[in-house]
């Protein structure tokens, strides 16, 4: 098991890239229609989910500079265990609102702790 943070967030970036190049070009109308995308989006919502739920266990005063941070790992729970209520439209608007933001944090944090390690 990993218990390095840089992994974590190493996770979380690619994840959000992996969903940015999913969408690209893509409607809430396509993503509603292709179930293959569908799948592909919320698999790596998770996977921002549960390495943000390891990072707040091993770092927690690192986790606490993540925006909603436990919002996020909820939206990952509701993904995983309550897939029948998940609804596209919120998904889509996580995609487009947030993740964005998400994703510029991470970034920063990772460059932080990079120079922390020189």
């Amino acid at each position: 098991m990993r218990h390095d943070v840089r992994a974590y967030l190493t996770d979380a970036r690619d994840a959000a890239a992996l969903i940015r190049q999913f969408v690209q070009g893509r409607t809430l109308a396509d993503y509603r229609a292709d179930p293959m995308l569908r799948s592909a989006v919320e698999r790596q919502f998770e996977i921002i989910g549960e390495a943000f739920n390891q990072l707040a266990k091993i770092a927690p005063a690192l986790a606490e500079r993540i925006p909603d941070l436990r919002r996020i790992v909820d939206f990952r729970n509701v993904l995983a265990h309550a897939y029948a209520i998940v609804d596209d439209a919120l998904v889509w608007q996580a995609v487009q609102r947030n993740l964005p933001a998400l994703a510029q944090t991470v970034a920063a944090l990772l460059v932080e702790l990079s120079d922390e390690s020189l």
